[in-house]
């Protein structure tokens, strides 16, 4: 199965000059945890609601802040036409639980999330990366001042 067949089309994006509120407020209307930061058709970042808590809120920074502040622009991403299998087991690798799906052309076209896995893919392989992205340690621990 390739990501394309898994993978959620239908992606809200956040701009860096916009504030956390309204980029939670997005979040919190389409109840999802994390949004793409896109500049100018170009994916520069990932937000999420970790972000927003760790990166500002537990640091003293208020609602107005800029994305481009808390966002990680560190980007991991995985192309439309990979195997989803593969993909799944680098996200064990990497500890993250949703990745934004891209084309060639590096344009964004969707997100990949575990629910989308679970729902498409075999359950032994989602089950192994739930398990290795649940055990603790990893590239994504933060302290409170938002080092990695």
């Amino acid at each position: 199965m390739k990501v394309s067949e898994a993978m959620t089309r239908d992606v809200q994006i956040a701009r860096p000059d916009q504030t956390i509120r309204e980029a939670a407020s997005v979040m919190a209307d389409i109840d999802a945890g994390v949004m793409p930061v896109g500049d100018h058709d170009r994916l520069v970042g990932m937000l999420t609601d970790r972000d927003i808590a760790i990166r500002a809120v537990a640091l003293g920074k208020g609602p107005d802040t800029m994305v481009r502040d808390v966002m990680s622009s560190e980007i991991k991403y995985c192309f439309e036409d990979e195997d989803a299998d593969e993909v799944c087991q680098n996200l064990a690798d990497q500890k993250i639980r949703r990745i934004p799906v891209v084309n060639r052309d590096k344009r964004l076209v969707g997100i990949l999330s575990l629910g989308d896995l679970a729902r498409s893919a075999p359950e032994h392989e989602v089950g192994a990366a739930l398990s290795a992205i649940s055990s603790p340690g990893g590239a994504h621990s933060q302290s409170a001042d938002g080092r990695w």
